[in-house]
């Protein structure tokens, strides 16, 4: 799925890389255990998470994964910010709880890590 369907679909607001929106994630993993994303996420998916600190783009560039949508509107520190925009990170922000977020994804066809082949 594009990151711009992403975003439309969370009416989400692009923090950082909008002109990364044509990227492709290729299912989801939503987590604010940034331990359970590097031991069960797949490479390409979309992060989702309430964890607003440096550690959560540095484990998605682990990850090579394309985005991190911040849920629940969390504010971002420049730092996260500004690492995210140096690594190439789509960073978005949406107003939504996590299971929402989760839920529209997955029922606009978007599968989670664990549902596709690497």
């Amino acid at each position: 799925m594009k990151i711009s369907e992403i975003k439309d679909i969370l009416d989400a607001e692009v923090i950082c890389g909008e002109e990364f929106l044509d990227r492709d994630a290729k299912s989801a993993f939503g987590s604010d255990l940034m331990s359970d994303v590097l031991a069960f996420a797949k490479e390409q998916s979309l992060l989702l998470t309430g964890l607003v600190n440096p550690q959560a783009i540095r484990t998605a560039l682990m990850l090579d994964m394309p985005c991190v949508v911040f849920v629940r509107a969390k504010k971002l520190s420049d730092e996260v910010i500004s690492l995210a925009k140096e690594s190439g990170v789509v960073v978005l922000s949406t107003d939504l709880r996590m299971f929402e977020t989760c839920g529209k994804l997955y029922a606009k066809g978007l599968k989670g890590s664990g549902e596709v082949d690497e």
